[in-house]
């Protein structure tokens, strides 16, 4: 596997994922009560033994810095590496990245080092499990020069995804991107003989922005001056070259929106998740923190996640998940809450100085009420607050100290809530 270079394409500002991504890249958003949305490509690369990973990135990669360098360390034997490529300056270019493909393109001097046969480009924001492995194998067994990774959608769906149109070979004949909710499409149906659900007529195959390459094929596909990969290089790549399409037929969700990321979260609290994080065979991998485990105090929780190293209090939990060293005070009540926890402790010393100065300790004060919101880390929620509890319509926007985004409530990181604020 020494001739498979990974690269996971962290994106852009991240805007759709705002406030999230105010002070941290898209792909270290914290996710699952412990885990970064950057685990997930990275782990699918490790569970397939393709240890040769590079993310690309170019906003606000500190704390992705931080995380990559902490948790992911191979040993001098495999010649393993998970490495950041930022935005830099060279004497061929001195720009940002302008789009996927010219991502790629402009570390292309760092690739060629690796002498790769084989390019498998992810993205940074999806939530699923593939054995790459696989993929490669269809890919090499299709005699293909780029193999598109591609499930199962509604017509709904595709309106915002690159669609394809596949022959019964899986070859693809035709690629449309974000085709919106009003054109005819219906040229684009998936064939009967490839569908999972022979009687749904209503499917289309939606490329999942994963990509194999042979790297022949993605220096062919690169010299020019198109910039992404989705609208641009693929639709020509199509008339020049054969590329297949590999239909996935598991989990996947793109974690694109506030709302994707919202509600993803709390599909994990369900009973029977679609996407289960309890396989020992092919785990997610993330950050060892050594941690204690979490203690509840004459607490109820229902259906809801607790990270590692939380306190919880006489508290009431329905529906949430807690993130790692989240403290939760006496008479607090969560429902339906995503809480990402905090970075730190505080001590007793810590806490004095708090109360002189009249300011909340970090995580959820005593009496405190939540419903239907997002809290970021080290956020400070005061005694008696009460967020999201009224039934009201909301309206998107930015309200200083909180966001409505999608009509949930995000408190951003860092946040001081005093005592008794009503959102």
């Amino acid at each position: 596997m020494a001739e498979v270079l990974s690269i996971v394409l962290g994106g852009g500002k991240g805007t759709r994922l705002f406030p999230l991504t105010q002070s941290r890249a898209k792909p270290a958003v914290p996710f699952g009560g412990k885990f970064r949305l950057v685990d997930i490509p990275i782990s699918n690369c490790i569970n397939a033994k393709l240890r040769q990973i590079y993310i690309v990135t170019q906003f606000n990669s500190a704390s992705l810095h931080l995380h990559i360098n902490s948790t992911y360390m191979f040993d001098s034997f495999t010649k393993g590496f998970v490495e950041i490529l930022a935005a830099e300056q060279t004497l061929e270019h001195s720009g940002w990245y302008e789009g996927t493909a010219d991502a790629v393109r402009k570390n292309f001097p760092h690739f060629r080092t690796q002498k790769p046969s084989y390019y498998i480009i992810l993205s940074g924001d999806q939530l699923y499990r593939m054995d790459l492995q696989e993929l490669l194998k269809s890919h090499i067994d299709s005699q293909a020069a780029i193999t598109i990774a591609c499930t199962s959608v509604s017509r709904d769906a595709a309106s915002e995804l690159g669609i394809l149109r596949v022959d019964k070979s899986s070859r693809i004949i035709n690629f449309m991107e974000k085709p919106g909710s009003t054109r005819d499409i219906s040229e684009f149906k998936t064939p009967v003989e490839l569908r999972t659900d022979k009687n749904r007529d209503d499917s289309y195959l939606g490329s999942m922005g994963i990509y194999v390459f042979n790297a022949q094929a993605m220096e062919d596909c690169l010299a020019n001056d198109l910039t992404d990969f989705g609208k641009e290089i693929i639709p020509a790549a199509i008339n020049n070259h054969k590329v297949n399409g590999y239909i996935f037929n598991g989990y996947w969700e793109d974690i694109g929106t506030i709302r994707n990321f919202y509600e993803t979260n709390l599909e994990l609290t369900s009973v029977k998740p679609r996407f289960d994080f309890y396989d020992e065979d092919r785990p997610i991998y993330t950050h060892m923190r050594n941690l204690p485990p979490s203690k509840m105090n004459f607490s109820n929780m229902n259906q809801s996640i607790a990270s590692e190293g939380c306190i919880i209090t006489n508290a009431t939990i329905t529906n949430s998940i807690v993130g790692i060293r989240t403290i939760i005070e006496s008479g607090s009540s969560l429902n339906g809450v995503v809480c990402m926890g905090a970075d730190f402790y505080e001590n007793e010393i810590q806490k004095a100085q708090n109360a002189e100065a009249r300011i909340p300790n970090v995580g959820i004060g005593p009496g405190a009420i939540i419903k239907g919101a997002i809290i970021d880390k080290n956020v400070r929620v005061g005694d008696d607050c009460r967020i999201g509890v009224d039934d009201m319509r909301r309206t998107d926007g930015n309200y200083g100290h909180y966001y409505i985004v999608d009509g949930i409530v995000v408190i951003p990181k860092n946040t001081i809530l005093y005592p008794g604020t009503v959102i």
